[in-house]
């Protein structure tokens, strides 16, 4: 079945700002993808090509990205004459006509439009469910459906509010099936909604980029008690857990830690050194029960991270760290960096490298938390992914904000079409297959 033909376009994510979205035919019809973009982007990421030109659309707008997939990698793929099945030639084939180490002469994102049109256009050539090619390509024979990481409170560059930590998740670890954390994560997110309401009043439960609420706090601190009294309210102590990502790379300067880095007119003298941060991480997971910690540190304060991760047994995620990058990861593992990848498709720019990726890291022990980006759409190809490879853990959001909702809807899809064979990773977050 070969490509019939690849048109890009652009569009615009759920900030208002232009991606890129591809669509490509078959004989089998028209499939679309469309790319997701960042706001907190670690500084080694596959490059995102963007116009530049303040003029228009900020700076933002992709219409090179879209002429390199429409003048350049089109032609070129027509004329390789691949199947839309031959996703690791495909992907390949993408990286060589880039030949940049970053992707950034075509653009991570339009190399990963094509390859994301080519994933969904294989799966529908086999006849089988996109998280079933996904399983099928990453070598996975045992089916887990994710433990959802619902972005509750949002803070960093997420939000306007004073909050430096960037997100604050709720794990129900506790439920028995997929539909059933659903059910918790949103009766906990409305319970929140209406204790942010009582302590701040109803402007303060205004929704941050991911959905989640952001009252205007400072203390970290006073965020988790927010979700502990939200928890307990709901009925639910004991069956869902705490996850952090704090973005530290944000609010790094000189070495020390800034958690008031959103007014300008912060103290240097109050700035924590990496051990008093290290400090109040470890007072929040005796207090709290968090099972996850993303981002504790800056992306290049290696030392920081293999101290943190040598110090307690809960999951510490790289973002800004190991940006879905193969050296970095590597990097990562032989420092004890950190014991769990964080997988976003758009950091690397192509199908294959992701699940490369997610397969380094399991090599290693690892978990694999796969996630969306702040500036999403509705494309719920990562829905289909984290099911396919079975990392037992996927973080898209609030449940609130249709392009959150997409991916978590499209899990209860899933779980619904494996009925009876459908598994919870649960408790086993961490390692769904042991």
């Amino acid at each position: 079945m070969p490509i019939v033909s690849i048109k890009a376009r652009q569009i615009f994510d759920s900030r208002g700002n232009p991606t890129v979205e591809v669509d490509l035919v078959t004989d089998k019809g028209l499939f679309r993808a469309e790319v997701p973009s960042g706001a907190s982007t670690g500084v080694h990421e596959a490059l995102e090509l963007r116009d530049g030109d303040k003029s228009k659309y900020h700076g933002k707008s992709v219409f090179k990205a879209v002429d390199n997939i429409n003048t350049i990698i089109t032609p070129e793929l027509l004329k390789a004459n691949l199947e839309v099945t031959q996703q690791t030639d495909i992907d390949n084939f993408l990286l060589k006509l880039d030949g940049t180490p970053n992707k950034s002469k075509l653009g991570a994102n339009a190399l990963l439009g094509v390859s994301l049109a080519v994933c969904k256009a294989g799966a529908a050539n086999k006849g089988v469910p996109l998280y079933k090619y996904i399983a099928e390509l990453a070598g996975n024979a045992n089916i887990i459906l994710p433990v959802p990481a619902f972005n509750v409170i949002n803070g960093g560059s997420h939000a306007g509010n004073k909050l430096a930590m960037q997100e604050f998740m709720i794990l129900p670890t506790g439920a028995s099936n997929f539909t059933e954390a659903m059910k918790m994560g949103t009766e906990v997110y409305h319970h929140l909604k209406n204790g942010i309401k009582k302590k701040f009043g109803l402007d303060a439960t205004a929704v941050g980029d991911e959905g989640g609420f952001a009252p205007n706090i400072l203390e970290n601190k006073e965020a988790l008690n927010l979700i502990i009294d939200a928890i307990k309210v709901a009925g639910y102590e004991g069956k869902i857990k705490i996850g952090m990502d704090v973005a530290a790379s944000e609010f790094h300067k000189s070495g020390k830690y800034d958690l008031d880095f959103k007014n300008e007119k912060s103290d240097p003298a109050t700035y924590l050194e990496p051990q008093a941060l290290k400090n109040l991480y470890l007072d929040f997971v005796k207090e709290f029960p968090i099972v996850s910690i993303e981002d504790p540190f800056d992306q290049d304060d290696w030392d920081s991270w293999t101290s943190i991760t040598s110090s307690t047994p809960i999951q510490i995620v790289g973002d800004d760290l190991t940006v879905t990058n193969p050296e970095r990861i590597k990097t990562a593992i032989d420092k004890k960096a950190c014991n769990c990848l964080l997988l976003k498709v758009n950091q690397i720019g192509t199908v294959t490298e992701s699940i490369n990726a997610h397969k380094l890291a399991k090599s290693a022990g690892w978990g694999t938390m796969v996630s969306h980006r702040s500036g999403e759409t509705e494309d719920t190809f990562i829905a289909d992914l984290v099911v396919g490879l079975s990392t037992g853990q996927i973080k898209t959001g609030a449940p609130c904000r249709s392009e959150r909702l997409a991916k978590y809807n499209q899990i209860l899809r899933i779980e619904e079409e494996l009925g009876a064979n459908a598994k919870y990773a649960g408790e086993k977050f961490r390692n769904p297959h042991a």
